[in-house]
């Protein structure tokens, strides 16, 4: 085998491979003899047809399969000859191939960047202590309460902390507000919409104003959006709401006790309590983990410079695209909205793929150096949680794990987990008071 390589860019090589004629005869002679063993041609036994027939009826098949054989063996085998780690799969031309003539390919490679690993064990962190007080504990309890709120309707004025149903028109410069935000539509116009009548619900300065206000009154709302509002169009406008309370509605949280513990599966308020407070300190264990290992993650980055594969980086970047977008659509943010801001989105989501696929190089190489592997009984067993987690058979969700590579994801994701343990294990730690959660 004869191979040549050209320098295409920072991670891009070509390869010009070259089989000899022995090799392409051998690989046509082995995949014919496979046709010819279970070929079922009419007048003959399976087996039995001559081989000229054979590959009369199914030479262009033979010739897809010899060629695949072949290129597939050649491949690698070139990358190992020339010393190339390869971070994606080539684009692989055929230049000449056929029966009694040499094959020649050629493979567009995006290559791994070549760095020298800075220093990585050592690197100093700043961890969090996990102190959690009664007033944490209080804090959660009373957001399991609003879980259970019941609301009651009143003969009375909207006071503070009330629900306002509402029906509303919404104007701004004497316009319908879609007029200056088209994707504002729930802005412009409401009917029985529920309204905390809390400071910060809503459009801030909004809900103050419905204070005092009878079921069936009208009252005129002025309101100025502000500087961070989320529909971008209407920042520093003034806005004026022709508003109507259909209903005002009082919550009634319910009593903390024994009962309320019942309520969420505790026997009694003492082991809620303690529940509760098992669950905070391990999430913010967790929170103040995850810290220390971004912290380690920027160390990192910021001690080598190297280029990165064109593909990786751009696969990359549709991935967190994809993720931000969802993300935005959760929340409620319209279509029109998110695709105004496309430009901003790719942007920032490059800038972070680009950092993600540096960190990958990084954490591999150091796995290579430590030796760290992935066993399969550990890809298993991710694969069984993932499949309770989403309530799926887990042959089905092996299915799609093949489908999309997502074995690969996991071989990843656990690898990339126990680096950052080592390296998590190797740091210089340095406990600071923890910030306000």
């Amino acid at each position: 085998m004869n191979v040549t390589v050209e320098t295409l860019g920072p991670c891009k090589k070509l390869l010009r491979v070259e089989l000899d004629l022995a090799a392409v005869d051998a690989a046509f002679a082995s995949v014919t003899k496979e046709y010819q063993r279970h070929a079922q041609l009419p007048g003959f036994r399976p087996g039995k047809a001559p081989r000229d027939m054979v590959i009369k009826s199914f030479g262009a098949r033979i010739d897809e399969e010899v060629k695949r054989k072949l290129i597939s063996e050649a491949y690698p085998k070139a990358l190992e000859q020339e010393k190339i780690r390869a971070a994606a799969q080539p684009d692989i031309e055929e230049i000449q191939f056929g029966r009694s003539q040499t094959l020649q390919f050629a493979a567009t490679v995006e290559t791994q960047p070549e760095f020298e690993l800075p220093e990585y064990k050592g690197l100093p962190v700043k961890r969090e202590t996990v102190v959690i007080t009664d007033a944490d504990v209080d804090k959660a309890l009373n957001v399991l309460r609003e879980q259970r709120t019941d609301y009651k309707d009143v003969a009375r004025p909207v006071a503070a902390g009330d629900i306002a149903v509402v029906n509303y028109t919404g104007t701004c410069d004497g316009k319908p507000i879609t007029d200056t935000a088209p994707t504002a539509r729930g802005l412009t116009e409401q009917k029985a919409f529920w309204i905390r009548c809390e400071a910060g619900q809503f459009i801030p300065g909004f809900t103050e104003q419905l204070h005092g206000m009878n079921a069936c009154e009208k009252r005129t709302v002025n309101v100025d959006f502000p500087p961070d509002f989320v529909s971008a169009e209407l920042v520093g406008k003034h806005g004026v709401y022709e508003v109507e309370v259909v209903q005002v509605k009082e919550r009634l949280l319910p009593e903390v006790n024994d009962e309320f513990a019942k309520g969420f599966g505790a026997e009694s308020l003492e082991k809620l309590r303690a529940g509760i407070h098992a669950d905070l300190t391990a999430d913010r264990n967790g929170k103040a983990s995850r810290t220390v290992r971004d912290q380690i993650i920027q160390s990192l980055l910021s001690k080598v410079s190297f280029d990165l594969p064109e593909s990786i980086v751009l696969q990359e970047t549709r991935s967190v695209v994809y993720n931000v977008v969802q993300e935005n659509q959760q929340r409620g943010i319209p279509k029109e909205a998110i695709e105004q801001q496309k430009d901003v989105i790719f942007a920032n989501a490059n800038a972070s793929a680009k950092d993600r696929v540096k960190a990958m190089f990084l954490l591999n190489r150091i796995a290579e150096k430590e030796g760290v592997k992935v066993e399969q009984q550990e890809i298993l067993e991710r694969v069984q949680a993932m499949a309770q987690q989403y309530q799926m058979p887990i042959q089905k969700l092996i299915k799609q794990l093949e489908e999309r590579n997502g074995f690969g994801e996991i071989h990843e994701q656990i690898l990339v987990g126990k680096v950052l343990d080592f390296l998590q294990l190797q740091a210089q730690v340095e406990d600071v008071p923890a910030s306000a959660p």
